[in-house]
């Protein structure tokens, strides 16, 4: 993996628990878990018709380096963009990391 090619950076966040208001409910949080720099390989959007009309979806892989304890309940940011993660490859052993994200339509 070559440091050149690594010319974005993503901020990986984590949920945890928020604090409850007066009524007991408690908001998800997110916080930053890593910033790193990353490689883009590859970013689609896909049209498809769904159930409730059509919908689309962008997905980005990202590469990055190796960073411990990075799992699909985490969440990636790029330019104030938020991706999912959907699935984790690893890259050689404990080299780096593929992480295939689908951007949140809110």
């Amino acid at each position: 993996m070559r440091a050149g090619k690594l010319d974005h950076v993503i901020t990986i966040e984590a949920v945890s628990d928020g604090v409850p208001d007066a009524y007991g409910v408690s908001e998800p949080a997110w916080s930053a878990f890593a910033t790193v720099r990353a490689q883009i390989l590859q970013q689609t959007t896909d049209e498809y018709l769904r159930g409730y009309g059509e919908g689309s979806a962008t997905v980005v892989s990202f590469r990055l380096r190796w960073i411990d304890g990075v799992t699909v309940k985490h969440r990636v940011i790029r330019t104030g963009v938020a991706f999912n993660i959907r699935e984790i490859k690893e890259i050689g052993r404990r080299a780096g990391l593929e992480l295939r994200c689908e951007e949140i339509r809110e």
